[in-house]
């Protein structure tokens, strides 16, 4: 019991001060605002324009095949409405 209780002493003791060292090594804060970039090397600057119309293209072709998707399934429902219209009508009995 005297053991666990010099532990968690030890422990609450130096976890604020160790928090406090580190608190203390951290590099100061940054200028508000944002601060643009100069002086990268052409190799590693990247054009912007190729991205934007890639991703553009890629969620048209997205939507697109999403729609096909759609439209495939309303043609599926369709039929088996019409389906099932001849199969009542070919019963001739009518329930309602």
């Amino acid at each position: 019991m005297l053991r666990g209780m010099r532990i968690c002493v030890m422990w609450l003791v130096t976890v604020p001060f160790t928090a406090a060292a580190a608190f203390a090594l951290q590099q100061p804060a940054a200028q508000d605002g944002f601060v643009p970039v100069t002086g990268v090397p052409v190799s590693e600057q990247v054009p912007a324009a190729p991205l934007v119309v890639g991703a553009y293209a890629f969620f048209l072709l997205l939507m697109m095949f999403y729609l096909w998707t759609i439209w495939r399934r309303i043609g599926k429902v369709e039929a088996d409405m019409q389906a099932l219209e001849r199969r009542q009508g070919a019963g001739g009995s009518r329930i309602g």
